[in-house]
């Protein structure tokens, strides 16, 4: 059993920030954090634009380890990050809770959506020095 702190990155459908984030967790801070992502509605599969992008920058495929589900299908957290829903934001019982509060690049450009997966990047590398200085 894993005595790291497990972070969960929170969007209504669980398809595209929220599994950049639950990658990007992963490829960046899986010695600090555990991290899981979900939703409270799901997709049939995680964003093709965001599966595409995150092979072409880190060679990371989402796809093979990662789905969209529903928040009752993730072990509890100790920290919860919603994406920036613009909706009621799915909630989660934690000890800590942030917004990043990140616009959907769905539908839009690679820039677009490079802007917001650059954005949780730095995210997650801040969340992992400040988790590790506790």
């Amino acid at each position: 059993m894993s005595n790291k702190l497990k972070v969960a990155f929170i969007c209504v459908h669980n398809s595209c920030r929220s599994q950049i984030a639950e990658a990007l967790g992963k490829h960046f801070a899986g010695d600090i954090f555990e991290s899981y992502s979900a939703g409270t509605e799901t997709k049939p599969q995680i964003n093709q634009d965001a599966v595409r992008l995150m092979k072409e920058l880190y060679d990371i495929d989402m796809e093979k380890n990662q789905y969209s589900k529903l928040l009752d299908e993730i072990p509890p957290v100790d920290i919860v990050i919603t994406m920036g829903c613009n909706v009621e934001c799915p909630y989660l019982p934690c000890k800590h809770r942030e917004d990043w509060g990140l616009d959907d690049p769905s539908g839009k450009s690679d820039e677009e959506f490079k802007k917001v997966i650059s954005t949780i990047e730095t995210k997650i590398k801040e969340l992992k020095e400040k988790l590790k200085s506790q």
